[in-house]
């Protein structure tokens, strides 16, 4: 993930255009403390800027520590009545909040488009994901077993048992608005915690509507919770607090270490998201064809602002000029544009540093001998939003920012292997862990390559190796503890023995 970064409002002038207003449905656009909906404490603002037009979709509040610290306490006054509901009375809110996410995704996916700027498919796909998300752990939520232990002593009985953890507060990246509050919302709901939200300031719409749906599926007394505002003194009010048991954090390194540091002084429980640098490794034994058509529709969706998303193609020397060829033609067939258009394939990047940032590192992999296939510049006829061409990149070296860091943008960098020691060894050089691809018919090949990445989660010959059902894993820098699956659930449940004596 890329580093946090603001827009002051009032930095420039632009046209206010609220593009919410004529809904199916009616959302509150405010902080969701304990039970009711409300501005920042301290009569704060934040302008949500569309960034495929740079026009001001909505104004929200944006508060403060004071927001924070009222919505951890309204989450601890809620959490003794939502963790003595039973598992199945907490999993019939969750289904029916994955229910009215299905139901209203048209308008829901509408909101994620006018503030993250992805097309309206890809925003309509990852409420269709968050709402699977729901439903899997309201699935799970029955399933949180305890277990009975032999004991050693015929006078004892040892019984262990599984109890959510407390409040959880849970702070989210802009580049899945919806996917990512609901990873970690759906599973802590589901083991009985209370949540306090805080999304980013870039993508808040998105985390409001959701929060109106789960108080509408019967979560509406201070378990769900949502703040807007600074993310510093949030971030430091959650650590310090007593009664916040734990953060999730999806976003950039940077941050990430600052809670850990934070956490060793209070002891704080962390799940950490922390982005990655995934290789995709392609033998020569690959078809070409297939794999650069499938290659371009992954690489570039949301403009290349996924986690997952595939950076450092490493090609097999025999086959790496008809797979630049063929890249290179996809791409030309990509149209950019803002999210609604129906004929819209790559939206704008989230804000003008980032694409500032995708630029720079163009530019330098450029200098230091790497050649521009397609791209590598702003759009000419898109003078208003923040765009960058989807670009090609050719003769990567190892060295470079384009190889060794997160790009976060619409760039598909290309570097050559000879065999799949040199391809192994190229692709495990980096501090990030978090997926990895691998293209071969060979069964041998891939289970052998797979086995050596050093990555918590390797699709072979697809680029889709997460779901519902199975964990979000990282490994190094790329975070701790583990989303999704039975092993989701388990991050926010913590066990306990009980120890019966004198039955002798």
């Amino acid at each position: 993930m890329i580093p946090d970064d603001r827009n002051p409002k009032g930095a420039r002038q632009m046209r206010t255009c609220d593009m919410l207003l004529e809904r199916s449905m009616i959302y509150h656009y405010q902080q969701r403390i304990g039970g009711s909906w409300c501005d920042a404490s301290n009569g704060g603002t934040w302008d949500v800027i569309n960034p495929a037009s740079e026009e001001i979709v909505r104004s929200v509040p944006f508060g403060c520590t004071e927001d924070c610290r009222l919505a951890i306490e309204a989450a601890a006054a809620a959490f003794p009545a939502w963790s003595r509901r039973t598992a199945y009375e907490r999993a019939a809110a969750l289904r029916k909040a994955a229910d009215l996410m299905r139901e209203r995704s048209a308008d829901l996916a509408r909101t994620t488009v006018l503030e993250s700027g992805k097309p309206l498919a890809q925003a309509t796909g990852e409420w269709g994901v968050a709402a699977d998300l729901f439903e899997w752990f309201a699935e799970e939520a029955k399933r949180a077993y305890g277990r009975w232990v032999p004991p050693r002593n015929p006078a004892k009985r040892q019984i262990v048992i599984r109890q959510p953890l407390g409040v959880v507060g849970v702070i989210t990246a802009w580049n899945f608005p919806a996917y990512n509050v609901a990873r970690a919302a759906a599973a802590a709901l589901a083991a009985g915690c209370a949540i306090v939200i805080r999304p980013s300031e870039y993508t808040p719409l998105t985390a409001m509507e959701m929060a109106n749906v789960l108080v509408e599926a019967g979560m509406g007394d201070g378990t769900v919770n949502v703040i807007n505002g600074e993310p510093e003194s949030m971030g430091q009010e959650m650590l310090r607090n007593p009664l916040c048991a734990k953060i999730h954090f999806t976003g950039s390194q940077r941050v990430g270490k600052l809670l850990m540091d934070g956490a060793s002084k209070t002891v704080t429980r962390l799940s950490l998201e922390l982005g990655g640098n995934a290789p995709v490794l392609i033998f020569s034994d690959a078809d070409a064809e297939q794999v650069a058509a499938s290659a371009v529709i992954a690489k570039f969706r949301n403009a290349g602002q996924v986690c997952i998303s595939p950076q450092r193609f490493l090609v097999q020397s025999a086959i790496v000029d008809k797979f630049t060829e063929l890249v290179t033609s996809h791409v030309s067939k990509l149209r950019l544009g803002e999210g609604l258009a129906p004929e819209t394939n790559v939206g704008p990047l989230i804000n003008a540093r980032q694409r500032d940032r995708v630029e720079e590192m163009v530019h330098q992999a450029g200098a230091s001998g790497a050649r521009i296939a397609i791209g590598g510049k702003r759009p000419a006829e898109l003078s208003r939003g923040y765009f960058y061409e989807p670009t090609v990149v050719t003769d990567v070296g190892s060295h470079t920012p384009l190889f060794q860091a997160e790009i976060f943008g619409p760039v598909l960098p290309i570097a050559t292997f000879r065999d799949a020691d040199e391809a192994i060894a190229l692709a495990n050089r980096t501090r990030y862990g978090l997926s990895a691809y691998v293209w071969t018919k060979d069964v041998h090949t891939a289970i052998r390559t797979a086995e050596r990445l050093e990555f918590g989660m390797v699709g072979v010959n697809e680029w889709a190796p997460q779901s519902p059902e199975v964990p979000f894993v990282g490994w190094k820098e790329s975070g701790i503890g583990r989303e999704a699956g039975a092993e989701g659930l388990d991050e926010y449940l913590e066990s306990k023995v009980i120890s019966l004596g004198g039955f002798g």
